[in-house]
């Protein structure tokens, strides 16, 4: 087997012309470096070297191996240096899984501190349903979800990384537009309006449990619509909706977002992610998640009677 040490020595003798010199930059003894080249030659069946009483020169077969070889260790040195930056969580991919806007919020902060500590990842941000993005992260094609409450999600890890108040979107010429907040029994009997994909399916089923505390089915028509159409429908007396905090941060013409009035519409948002995923990008991206919501504020609610 050829040994890359021994490789490595020829290619210092053939820079140098010398296998003094070649020893000296090493500080090891000549005769050692002389025995690794005739070694490598004789394991190659061919001459690299003509020696003789004014030095070495590279023969042709030697020319066109080393220039090979320079080219090879030169490629394994790049592997060898990436391995360990990504080792160290230098350089690498994350694929991140959202349901909410990005308008604002803590994942708009997430992401913005950690490509400004990691510029050199890159980031991929998938949305979709919740259920979508526990079935990716089964398949190992996401490293981490942020989805609403706390999922059964087997063989997954889950934490509660923050909370969001719970707007209603409604026309600006609506009855309860002039309102600071709004509470469920005033709700309850208004047509809602969702999106058939995420958040859609979260934000509907949201609505039924808590319109269903009041004893009441609520009328919940999905569209095949963005955000942002969504709000132009509310906007045109379509229904109203409901957004996270986060998603008040976009405005749209004719809509106004007003707070749920009880502690019960904080949403809690968790982290889902493989425990076995040893992806250094995502350990060290799910360390700042964890951090920064150790130092979010705790949650304010207001409670009044609906």
């Amino acid at each position: 087997m050829v040994k890359l040490v021994s490789i490595s020595q020829a290619l210092l003798v053939a820079e140098h012309l010398s296998f003094s010199r070649a020893a000296q930059v090493l500080g090891i003894r000549q005769s050692a470096v002389s025995r690794r080249v005739r070694e490598l030659e004789d394991r190659l069946g061919v001459s690299l070297f003509e020696r003789d009483a004014g030095g070495v020169r590279l023969t042709e077969a030697g020319r066109r191996f080393l220039e090979r070889s320079r080219s090879a260790l030169a490629e394994i040195d790049h592997a060898v240096k990436g391995a360990a930056s990504a080792g160290s969580g230098a350089e690498g991919a994350i694929r991140i899984g959202i349901l909410s806007s990005l308008s604002g919020g803590f994942v708009r902060e997430l992401l913005r501190t950690y490509r400004a500590t990691h510029p050199e990842i890159a980031i991929e941000v998938v949305e979709g349903s919740a259920s979508e993005h526990l079935a990716r992260i089964s398949e190992r094609l996401l490293d981490i979800a942020f989805v609403t409450g706390t999922p059964s999600a087997p063989h997954c890890d889950t934490t509660v990384l923050w909370e969001a108040p719970v707007f209603a979107a409604l026309p600006e010429r609506h009855r309860l537009a002039d309102q600071d907040e709004v509470g469920w029994g005033a709700l309850k009997s208004e047509r809602i309006i969702v999106s058939r994909d995420a958040p859609g399916p979260e934000i509907h089923d949201y609505v039924v449990r808590r319109v269903g505390d009041l004893g009441h089915s609520p009328c919940v028509d999905r569209f095949g619509v963005g955000r942002e159409t969504l709000m132009h429908l509310v906007a045109l007396g379509f229904g109203i909706s409901f957004v996270s905090g986060a998603g008040t941060a976009t405005r749209y013409p004719e809509v106004v977002f007003r707070p749920l009035a009880t502690a019960e519409d904080m949403l809690p948002y968790s982290a889902v992610w493989l425990p076995g995923n040893d992806n250094p990008a995502f350990r060290r991206f799910l360390s700042l998640a964890r951090s920064m919501s150790s130092r979010q504020p705790a949650p304010v609610a207001t409670e009044t009677a609906s």
